[in-house]
């Protein structure tokens, strides 16, 4: 099936893996007895989306910038310039608490699996992270601030990727950073590049012919050069995905970055669903059958009202308030107030209430301790998280 169809289905889950998808119109038929059962009737159901690109230590910074700029280290030095206070005072909630909130931004808006591109602190390799962090890959900042990246890409895992940020800019710096990167051999199939904005069609063709990847995240682009990438121009690459950046720069999280995408930059919506669905886990050599939902696959799975429109129209206006499920590895991750009414006990203990924006959704995270200490440093009611507000629930 592909987002433009959709079927009425019972979906056996098992040691966090899919083992039976039975097809059927009829609502009355019967299907296999099972141990837990959650009765989704209403509601569609989609591949948990793959988030491409993320830095999730920054889920609860503003943006900050007083754009355009010219590349991407102009904008890193005034931002340390002019907003070292701000910068100061969210760095000083714990490295731990904010990385945290970075799993639960993606887990609002229905990622199971992301992509943080820095270091894979030991809390992203915890099993109780809120989503999925690809664990094998290698990454590098960018030339010019990414130290030595033949040595970052030599302890590169056979089978894995290679990911840095390239071509993020206007200037002749970031026009050039392609051919700088060919002739340091570092461009193949198993490298990806991150922005690509400043890419002409000679560009494009290199990375066509290297077999190189491209993660692109719009929104940021436009608020820090005023520019956006030429979606077209990239036709010769191979696979393109989506990532939502951090809230220093983006729009929002991935669901805000595929709107905002599909909006200005002439993407059709059946892409925009592969580029956060299976492009994004073929770029990231993702094995477990992540963006698809398909027997002996990961069992990772989100639930947005049913409103008669098929997957990759809905794409259109779909936002955070629509994510009403989220499963991950066959466990539940989130539910909205309904859903968890239609949960069995047992399935609901360790879920914990967060209102965001006005809207309550329980989640498998700690997050009365988390508000808690990111209240201490930036201030009871001040947190926000992607740009939204974020609290516990009023006491009834």
């Amino acid at each position: 099936m592909g987002p433009q169809d959709k079927e009425y289905v019972f979906i056996q889950v098992a040691d966090g893996q899919i083992t039976q998808v039975i097809c059927s119109k009829d609502e009355s038929t019967q299907y296999p007895p099972a141990d837990t059962k959650i009765d989704l009737s209403g509601f569609l159901l989609l591949p948990g989306l793959v988030n491409a690109h993320d830095h999730l230590q920054f889920a609860l910074y503003p943006r900050l910038g007083a754009p355009p700029y010219e590349s991407y280290v102009d904008w890193g030095e005034e931002i340390h310039a002019k907003f070292a206070d701000v910068i100061a005072k969210h760095k000083s909630v714990p490295r731990s608490v904010r990385l945290w909130w970075g799993g639960i931004r993606n887990l609002l808006c229905g990622v199971t699996t992301v992509c943080h591109h820095d270091k894979l602190w030991s809390e992203l390799q915890r099993k109780d992270f809120p989503v999925k962090v690809v664990q094998q890959f290698v990454w590098g900042h960018s030339l010019a601030l990414g130290g030595d990246l033949h040595i970052a890409r030599s302890t590169m895992p056979e089978g894995t990727v290679f990911i840095l940020h390239a071509a993020e800019g206007v200037d002749d710096r970031a026009r050039n950073e392609v051919f700088n990167l060919d002739e340091l051999g570092l461009l193949d199939a198993s490298t990806v590049l991150v922005h690509g904005l400043a890419m002409d069609g000679a560009a494009v063709d290199l990375l066509g012919e290297r077999g190189t990847s491209l993660i692109v995240c719009p929104s940021s682009n436009k608020f820090l050069f005023e520019v956006l990438p030429n979606m077209k121009l990239f036709n010769p690459i191979r696979n393109v995905a989506l990532g939502s950046d951090s809230p220093l720069t983006a729009i929002g999280d991935l669901l805000d970055e595929l709107r905002f995408a599909l909006e200005f930059c002439d993407i059709a919506p059946a892409k925009g669903y592969r580029m956060v669905t299976e492009d994004a886990a073929k770029i990231l050599k993702l094995r477990a059958g992540e963006g698809t939902i398909r027997v002996s696959g990961a069992a990772d799975l989100i639930a947005i009202r049913d409103t008669g429109h098929n997957p990759a129209d809905r794409l259109q206006t779909l936002s955070m308030a629509d994510i009403e499920f989220v499963m991950i590895a066959g466990r539940v991750q989130l539910a909205s107030e309904e859903v968890l009414d239609r949960l069995p006990f047992h399935v609901k203990d360790g879920l914990e209430p967060l209102v965001i924006d006005g809207i309550l959704r329980w989640l498998r995270a700690p997050v009365g301790e988390l508000l808690r200490q990111a209240e201490e440093v930036i201030g009871t009611g001040k947190v926000h998280l992607g740009g939204r507000r974020i609290s516990a629930p009023i006491s009834q």
